[in-house]
């Protein structure tokens, strides 16, 4: 492909993610992969250029833009050596038109900008959030440990017990490490979650919203399957992966749940009031993970938060019913947003004035409200939102 080609290309792909970002349609990494599977006459380094270019457009424009042109202008404008390529070539973009309007950048659409700076995320703290994120992985304790494990790049150990960090695009899936499960790519703050969930040997731990089971596999491994795990998810597709993630790991699962939504407790009810541990990696915007999917900033909007916001709510109202007296709730979020973090926590608190707040057990992290938060400014993690909720 031309270099004006390949401008072109991150044109289309563009147009599929802002409509697709509009439908709540496809996320924008399988969009490209699906565009380059129909056209395989482009070589690696073309699929890397327009790949870049095209997360470049996404990073720059904060509201959502009319076209993935008006996506291209706005780049073009930050880089001198883009506004040549449109010259109207066979398979290139045509010349740039002196009235054309380029899309509007920024951090996020103005509402959700105002949202994360009442959230006390803005200036350099906000701007993180978009920043290109490193690749974190977790040594699998069944098969390894981080401090003899043997991986063709060495990787900076972090806080986490089993974490090692390398560079951003390092291509650890094609590791031996990685396909026999002696390490899986897992964020930092995630793996810190594993660790703050307050259970001992013996206990009995729901992982709520396990979706494909990242931490519930990380559970596992933490105890050494010296914990009875229960793993539910609405999802059918992402729970059917955990059976043989959990096998290839060699974690013990002891019971896996697909719940009907809005009658979960039809399904929990032999659990009802037993559990000593009830993890809530509770549905969110994902606003903490736009280093990795930049264009989900272009999918929410206030009614779509809303809708989440009520569903933590029911998600907890379940792990109340389900955990014994005496038991908790760790209830997580990959936001930043205070509607989704600190504020959820404090309404369950005025809900449920008996019960009350532990302080989480994390290395790094800063308080907010009841809870703790990680974002990429301060400890260079994904956002998450963590906080101990204790049963009376």
């Amino acid at each position: 492909m031309t270099p004006a080609a390949r401008v072109q290309a991150a044109i289309e792909l563009l147009d599929q993610i802002i409509e697709a970002a509009k439908s709540k349609g496809a996320p924008a990494d399988r969009l490209i992969a699906d565009y380059f599977r129909a056209r395989r006459y482009a070589g690696s380094k073309d699929r890397r250029a327009v790949r870049e270019l095209v997360y470049q457009a996404i990073r720059l424009c904060g509201p959502v833009p009319e076209t993935g042109r008006a996506a291209m202008l706005s780049l073009a404008e930050t880089d001198e050596a883009l506004p040549a390529l449109f010259d109207g070539s066979s398979y290139g973009p045509a010349a740039i038109d002196e009235n054309e309007q380029a899309a509007k950048t920024g951090l996020a659409p103005q509402w959700l900008t105002e949202a994360l700076a009442k959230s006390d995320m803005k200036g350099e703290a906000a701007q993180a959030l978009l920043d290109r994120a490193p690749l974190d992985v977790r040594v699998n304790a069944f098969k390894a440990d981080r401090a003899q494990i043997e991986l063709p790049e060495k990787g900076e150990p972090i806080a986490a017990p089993q974490a090692l960090r390398f560079p951003f695009g390092t291509q650890v899936e094609q590791w031996e490490a990685y396909r026999s499960g002696a390490i899986e790519i897992q964020d930092h703050a995630s793996q810190l979650v594993c660790e703050a969930v307050p259970a001992e040997a013996g206990d009995t731990v729901l992982d709520l919203c396990a979706g494909a089971g990242g931490k519930t596999l990380g559970l596992a491994a933490r105890f050494g399957n010296a914990i009875s795990l229960i793993a539910a998810d609405t999802d059918k597709r992402r729970l059917g992966n955990l059976a043989p993630r959990a096998k290839k790991a060699g974690a013990g699962i002891d019971h896996t749940i697909l719940l009907n939504p809005g009658k979960e407790m039809e399904a929990l009810g032999p659990w009802l009031g037993k559990v000593d541990h009830v993890l809530v990696d509770a549905p969110c915007s994902g606003s903490g993970t736009w280093r990795r999917n930049p264009e989900s900033r272009w999918r929410l909007d206030p009614k779509e938060l809303e809708r989440l916001t009520n569903l933590q709510r029911h998600v907890l109202d379940i792990a109340r019913q389900c955990v014994r007296p005496g038991g908790t709730i760790t209830y997580v979020t990959c936001s930043v947003l205070d509607a989704e973090g600190a504020e959820q926590v404090t309404a369950f608190l005025s809900a449920h004035p008996a019960w009350k707040s532990e302080p989480a057990n994390l290395p790094i992290g800063e308080n907010r409200g009841e809870g703790a938060r990680l974002d990429p400014f301060h400890h260079d993690t994904d956002g998450f939102f963590i906080a101990i909720l204790q049963s009376p």
